[in-house]
């Protein structure tokens, strides 16, 4: 492999000496010559010279006057100055000026020669990756925007109240995201309630990434459970030695996030102290660092989230009046899944496209039986209780094939059916003859069995202690029969 030598070009009026330089050079070096700055420029132009070795005294300009040029055209060129006179004006201008490497004084020693060129050939190469480095920073910074912009608008479009949020045509959510996109382009405080697993925070990121703000960053901060002073230095943060265990300053969340959006959560669940301290943040748009008494403007939309009821919250004297009204500026209530059973089968299939990227296991997707079980259930866990129960089914699941109800939990198979709604009412309250009971709880037993026997009426019977005439009697009797998939 050939690999080619460094361009040296050699500049010195002295024919002698440019032939003492190029046989001492030319076994390392590729070497051209010059006796004047005229044929000097020429080279410069015709070939890629790494490094000008140029005599300071020539009769038309001086190397330093040559070289002060030769910086302007070639700045990469690395120049080298030799001369025979040290004077000291002549190596403060060729610094200063011409921007030399290095100033070599004659008599020259070959080997020390060599070495500096060498040096030199290094520095060339590092200012060459340094540019190329530099290059690549500039398209590495407009790629890593640009991928940056473009996952922001994917979490646009994945927040969007017309496709991001999974809910049928006669959904009761329909009526909330109507009242998300009206308030979310203004910086009005929002406050979301509902019970657990609603999306309280899914729809506190749609109002984010549907507003002015929606390219600037969104934070969640749990507020339940939280030491007053630890959700104090994780909002607004704390100067070192401020608190036990702080050995540096800790900028919080409402500096970090500026000009975007933070969804306080549970925000029922913080202490009466720290309640008076966020009021005074919410009224003045400043905030002060724990241990500091220097006061921060802060630009920031907040959003809080309850599982309570503030308004009996602040009724009863659990949380002020007056925060109460910063926060709820617009109250937002969210239905639970039973009260939105039109939309499980579409969320159930959504969750289960989410379960299956997440866990990389292909199935074909859900049976209608399934489906239907899921609908009779009153999921007091809600979305976030759904979620579990698919991700457990398709886990426990065979691959590339519908899941059945079979796999779903037993508290979900033995809920009561759409036409049994009274069900649970006539067990619990007292309500209906023993004969009525008795007969309520037989259907569901029947029916958990044949689901979790996939209706194999031999296994089902056996397990219950019945025989199959006995067993097709009830089935008779109690109308129950399996569910079949819709003809295409």
């Amino acid at each position: 492999m050939n690999v080619s030598k460094p361009t040296i070009l050699i500049v010195d009026d002295e024919v002698r000496s440019l032939e003492a330089l190029e046989r001492n050079l030319a076994d390392e070096f590729d070497v051209q010559i010059a006796a004047n700055t005229t044929e000097a420029e020429q080279i410069l132009a015709d070939h890629w010279v790494q490094i000008i070795l140029c005599d300071q005294r020539m009769p038309d300009k001086s190397g330093v006057e040559f070289l002060i040029e030769v910086r302007e055209k070639w700045p990469d060129v690395i120049r080298i100055v030799i001369s025979g006179y040290t004077d000291a004006e002549d190596i403060i201008s060729g610094l200063n000026d011409a921007g030399i490497y290095h100033y070599v004084t004659k008599p020259w020693h070959p080997e020390k020669l060599i070495i500096t060129l060498r040096n030199a050939v290094s520095m060339f190469e590092l200012q060459r990756q340094n540019e190329l480095l530099a290059i690549e920073l500039r398209v590495s910074e407009r790629a890593a925007k640009k991928k940056v912009s473009d996952r922001r608008q994917k979490l646009r479009d994945k927040y969007d109240f017309d496709d991001g949020i999974v809910r049928s045509k006669t959904s009761p959510m329909n009526a909330v995201c109507n009242t998300l996109s009206q308030v979310a382009p203004y910086d009005l405080s929002v406050l979301i309630t509902g019970d657990g697993g609603t999306g309280k925070e899914l729809a506190a990121r749609a109002i984010h990434y549907n507003s002015l703000r929606w390219n600037r960053p969104f934070a969640v901060q749990k507020c339940g459970s939280v030491l007053p002073e630890v959700l104090e230095s994780e909002l607004f943060g704390h100067k070192k030695g401020a608190l036990l265990g702080a050995v540096q300053d800790y900028t919080g969340l409402f500096e970090r996030n500026q000009g975007g959006t933070i969804l306080l959560d549970e925000i029922c669940d913080i202490s009466p102290a720290f309640q008076v301290k966020l009021l005074r943040v919410l009224q003045d748009g400043e905030i002060r660092q724990i241990g500091s008494t220097q006061t921060r403007k802060t630009d920031i939309r907040v959003l809080a989230s309850s599982y309570k009821d503030l308004e009996v919250e602040v009724a009863e004297g659990r949380f002020r009046q007056d925060l109460f009204f910063l926060l709820a500026g617009v109250t937002v209530q969210l239905p639970s899944l039973r009260e939105r059973r039109e939309d499980i089968p579409l969320l159930a299939n959504y969750l289960l496209k989410q379960a299956v990227a997440g866990i990389g296991k292909e199935v074909s997707g859900l049976t209608t039986e399934a489906i239907s079980c899921m609908k009779r259930y009153c999921w007091p866990g809600n979305v976030r209780e759904m979620q579990n129960e698919i991700e457990r089914m398709l886990v426990m699941g065979t691959e590339n094939e519908l899941l059945g109800a079979d796999l779903l939990s037993p508290k979900v198979l033995m809920s009561a059916s759409p036409d049994e709604a009274d069900d649970l009412t006539l067990l619990g309250a007292g309500i209906g003859t023993l004969k009525e009971r008795v007969e309520a709880i037989e259907v569901k037993i029947l029916r958990e069995s044949l689901i979790r026997h996939r209706w194999n009426k031999s296994k089902a019977s056996r397990e219950l202690g019945l025989s199959r005439v006995g067993l097709r009697g009830k089935l008779e009797r109690y109308q129950l029969e399996q569910e079949k998939a819709p003809s295409q």
